[in-house]
């Protein structure tokens, strides 16, 4: 395990040095095991995000997520039906006013990527550093300049543009998502999550399955988002601007 563990924190040190990042990359991982951190109340998921990129861990279960989206988009409970599905339906349309009619509210739940309902018994949300079980993905919450480097890392190796899912909720896009398809993601959030937690203006969130790490990692010396020089051929130099 000490091992393991020393490689998820030396590739999280690298990429956060490569791309001078102010936040921590925080490790999500869905476990049914019990993992020991302070003990905490309630957090939203969106917030326990934040607060991870800045240093903080947490274990998230059904009973210590305090927001019902938030439970449900990440797989730790059933999604709503019946009169709770009606009851979402008019929170987001006259509530939150985020979408125009419960039409449009279902076409955002049916041509989204469905929740990873049931994986497990709880989530870990923490930075990478602190993380004591391999990561599932590795959230960036990051400046698009460091996201654009961090997509093209991605790629270098096979060249296939990610398969992206931008809108819906902080928590699914961020989390869900990248969870039940290993795709990389990226996401601006929602503006709910975005105004309630403060995030800065400029933030946005990249997603990275763990799997692909490895390989952005080998990708720096190689690849000019990272720290390879760029050449221009003498043919192309007056067609490239100052």
């Amino acid at each position: 395990m000490s091992e393991l563990n020393e490689t998820w924190k030396d590739e999280a040190r690298q990429l956060t040095e490569l791309l001078s990042l102010s936040n921590n990359p925080v490790a999500v991982t869905f476990t049914n095991e019990e993992i020991e951190v302070e003990k905490r109340r309630k957090a939203w998921i969106c917030g326990a995000l934040k607060k991870a990129a800045s240093g903080t861990s947490f274990v998230i279960d059904k009973e210590t997520s305090a927001c019902r989206g938030g439970t449900w988009h990440c797989g730790l409970g059933e999604p709503p039906s019946s009169d709770a599905r009606r009851a979402l339906q008019h929170f987001l349309t006259r509530g939150e006013k985020l979408t125009a009619s419960i039409v449009s509210f279902q076409r955002m739940q049916d041509l989204g990527s469905a929740p990873p309902t049931g994986l497990s018994e709880r989530i870990f949300i923490g930075p990478v550093e602190q993380a004591p079980i391999r990561p599932d993905m590795v959230v960036f919450v990051c400046t698009a300049e460091q996201a654009c480097r961090l997509i093209t890392l991605d790629h270098y190796w096979d060249g296939k543009p990610p398969h992206m899912e931008l809108t819906g909720s902080l928590c699914h896009a961020a989390i869900g998502y990248p969870a039940v398809t290993g795709n990389t993601n990226l996401t601006l959030g929602d503006w709910t999550a975005r105004r309630m937690q403060k995030y800065p203006a400029d933030v946005i969130f990249l997603t990275v399955p763990y799997e692909r790490m490895a390989n952005l990692v080998l990708a720096i010396p190689q690849c000019s988002a990272g720290t390879a020089e760029v050449v221009i051929p003498e043919a192309f130099r007056d067609t490239v601007s100052d």
